[in-house]
């Protein structure tokens, strides 16, 4: 219910949304003063060499966003692993591992895993690419981990922009098309981590979605001259199991239960929407952890869900559904401006920061 709350507060428009957000303001501005005094004091800690950062071996490349919740991070991790392994690299990938409590870190993902040990994001990568990939907490301990087991020469970090306690050489930020930077407030009175002219730091921007007449596109174009627009390009269904493979063979399923649990549920709507795929919506919290008493009531209907919640899915043996993968497709020009980030730190064995 708060979660609801906060994103109505923070990214809509109009005068409702307007009215509240003053009735708000006396009591959230001083805690976001406060939450952008500390960050800001952390981040110059780590800037300044006042606290150590970990200065990796190899080209570190950080996927991340500045806004709370999901805007595309880990199909962007997914693509740039891909790139780079079409253009010869060998990437691993790091991880914090939202919401998985494994028995001991670091750890090394592996395909038998259950997300509720490693977090669905990390397992989901692994599962798509075949890369190695890492949980933990502390970045550094992982890419340590990565390059004492596996003979990798880039590193690939999901999400991660603001954990300065690891050196970066190239920085990605991921922005939603259509939902952009909300009201453009940091945290709690808006949903940013960092502030705004963080955007204009980074190496390049991804805008995922929209169109070029959406405000914010202009807007981060003004912030940082290396923008790429990235669209989500959904695949085939992908059933579970045996049964569901069956009953969608022979066009027997009517009408789906959509699931999600995502930090934009209603762009997942809207691809099955694009798609004329008949279905009744059930959102989720963000990287929510499906109960047996949820699957009794999802078990109900054929369940078509995301990517990301399928790996959480995948325990439940007797629910039928199908998983609808999705696949970004990036503006040209982006890997080169990777590559060529990644040439100049093996020159001159230096990250950015």
């Amino acid at each position: 219910m708060a979660g609801k709350f906060f994103n109505y507060l923070w990214y809509q428009r109009g005068l409702v949304p307007n009215l509240l957000r003053l009735c708000v303001w006396p009591f959230l501005w001083p805690l976001a003063q406060l939450f952008t005094w500390l960050a800001k004091r952390r981040k110059d800690h780590y800037l300044s060499g006042l606290k150590p950062a970990f200065q990796a071996e190899i080209p570190v490349i950080v996927v991340g966003n500045i806004n709370v919740g999901g805007t595309g991070k880990s199909p962007v991790t997914i693509w740039v692993v891909e790139q780079l392994l079409s253009q010869g690299y060998q990437p691993g990938v790091v991880s914090r591992g939202y919401g998985g409590q494994p028995d001991q870190y670091p750890h090394l993902v592996n395909s038998s895993d259950d997300a509720s040990t490693v977090g669905d994001e990390p397992l989901m990568i692994h599962l798509r690419t075949g890369v190695p990939v890492v949980v933990d907490p502390d970045r550094a301990s992982a890419v340590q981990a990565l390059r004492l087991n596996h003979n990798v020469n880039v590193i690939v970090s999901d999400d991660g922009l603001q954990h300065y306690p690891l050196s970066r050489t190239f920085e990605l930020l991921v922005v939603d098309g259509v939902r952009g930077f909300g009201n453009g407030q940091q945290l709690p009175l808006g949903p940013l981590r960092e502030p705004l002219s963080r955007a204009a730091e980074v190496d390049a921007i991804i805008i995922n979605g929209g169109t070029a007449s959406d405000p914010i596109h202009c807007q981060v174009r003004e912030l940082n001259q290396h923008c790429f627009v990235m669209n989500l390009e959904p695949g085939h269904l992908v059933p579970f199991n045996s049964e569901s493979k069956t009953l969608l063979d022979n066009d027997s399923v009517v009408e789906m239960q959509s699931v999600a649990g995502i930090g934009n549920p209603q762009r997942f709507f809207d691809t099955l929407d694009t798609l004329k795929i008949k279905h009744q919506p059930r959102s989720f919290n963000d990287h929510h952890s499906y109960s047996v008493s949820d699957v009794e009531q999802l078990q109900r209907k054929f369940v078509v869900t995301t990517e990301k919640d399928a790996v959480k899915l995948a325990r439940f043996r007797q629910l039928r559904g199908a998983y609808l993968p999705v696949n970004a497709r990036v503006q040209d020009g982006l890997i080169d401006v990777i590559i060529h980030s990644i040439n100049d730190f093996r020159q001159h064995n230096r990250h950015r920061y």
